[in-house]
């Protein structure tokens, strides 16, 4: 099954297509959760509360965007609803902990050199306003094309080349200081 069609949705056992989609989507899911809330417990919690979302929605697909777009969609909406939550404003999430495992062929020099490279990067799109972090997540994480991004944002290409164009001047920026 290469894409999710509307006929498709309708026609199968919704348990089982939701598998389906949990398995296909669900890693991708919670990456972007993560961008947006920097926690992964709260991430993980934010992913499981969108595919319930989308189970209770899946009748709604009406199959004019894909599948993955539609489900994207729910995704940013949902975490910048939580965002904007209570919860999120008065409740302080205790911090992650991922443990770096070093293999014995790279040196240890260079791989705190990369690792602090990569958080320093990390750090900067962290700090970037959610319309430029939604691009550039969209664009070079999740590899999407431009339109793509666009549908899922909901606004034009040439609105998402522009916020590319300066969420990477801003990184430039935050980085060079």
């Amino acid at each position: 099954m290469n894409e999710l069609t509307a006929e498709w949705m309708k026609v199968q056992d919704k348990d089982l297509l939701i598998d389906e989609i949990m398995d296909r989507y669900g890693q991708e899911i919670l990456q972007l959760a993560y961008s947006y809330v920097h926690n992964k417990a709260i991430a993980e919690d934010l992913t499981q509360d969108i595919f319930i979302k989308c189970y209770k929605n899946l009748h709604t697909y009406s199959g004019k965007a894909t599948f993955r777009t539609w489900l994207w969609r729910i995704a940013i909406n949902h975490c910048k609803d939580f965002l904007r939550s209570w919860y999120n404003k008065n409740i302080v999430p205790t911090t992650d902990y991922f443990p770096k495992h070093i293999s014995e062929k790279e040196m240890i020099e260079e791989v705190v050199i990369q690792q602090e490279e990569d958080h320093e990067l990390i750090s900067a799109i962290m700090r970037l306003p959610t319309k430029y972090k939604e691009v550039i997540y969209l664009f070079y994480y999740e590899e999407l094309m431009i339109k793509d991004i666009a549908s899922i944002t909901r606004t034009g290409t040439n609105t998402v080349k522009t916020r590319l164009r300066r969420a990477k001047s801003l990184l430039k920026e935050m980085l060079e200081e």
